[in-house]
């Protein structure tokens, strides 16, 4: 289970990341140290980790703030590690979504024990959570909704299945033909026009959120996520 597992450990004290990601490599994991603390989200979107260690006192931002921007997108597990352990920041890391809370300091041995419970919970059981992210775009895959800048949008069958198939193969020209067959193959019969219909709507969802110019035609080819 622990083969393609990666976790984020977001911790401003050198030497705890260091030691914590050494330990979650022993055993298996994937583990990276935040390197931007103004930038956790860009580099939780960009590697996807399948849990994320999460320190309270943080520079430029609190673990609460990333938390909840996590929450926003995604239900990967969240674990609090924090010598702020009263009672008000473990209720906080509750609310704000967290899995589990454990005090500073630590002994590695437990956290690992904490680590794998969480992980068995979260992803033996069919509750992963998975996205595609763009440019700053994600596209949960479980809900069919569009996040962007914090902004969240409901997408319908049809326009999550689109935008999907686009950004499965971004970089790539995507045919007509290839996007009505991925719809028919979810019962979505449809024809050419309601193909440029769905199409348009989408579009001006992404542009809702800000997104202007984020599917693109190539005329006589398809559309295209560059």
């Amino acid at each position: 289970m622990t083969m393609d597992m990666k976790i984020l450990i977001v911790e401003d004290d050198p030497a705890i990341a260091g030691a914590v990601c050494s330990h979650v490599d022993l055993w298996g994991y994937k583990g990276a140290v935040a390197e931007d603390l103004k930038d956790v989200m860009g580099q939780f979107l960009t590697w996807k980790p399948q849990m994320v260690l999460l320190d309270i006192s943080l520079p430029f931002y609190d673990g609460f703030y990333w938390c909840r921007k996590i929450r926003e997108v995604s239900k990967v597990p969240v674990i609090f590690l924090s010598s702020a352990s009263d009672n008000m920041n473990v209720v906080m890391a509750v609310n704000m979504g967290a899995d589990d809370f454990i005090a500073k300091p630590f002994d590695l041995q437990v956290l690992m024990a904490k680590i794998q419970a969480v992980m068995r919970r979260a992803y033996d059981f069919g509750n992963q959570l998975h996205w595609l992210e763009h440019k700053g775009a994600v596209l949960c895959t479980e809900d069919a909704s569009l996040s962007y800048q914090g902004v969240r949008s409901d997408l319908t069958k049809n326009e999550y299945k689109i935008l999907q198939t686009l950004m499965e193969n971004k970089g790539k020209v995507v045919s007509r033909d290839v996007l009505m067959t991925r719809l028919w193959e979810t019962d979505c019969f449809i024809d050419e026009n309601t193909l440029t219909v769905n199409v348009a709507r989408l579009r001006r969802k992404l542009a809702s959120l800000g997104l202007t110019d984020f599917i693109r035609t190539k005329k006589g080819m398809g559309y295209i996520v560059e």
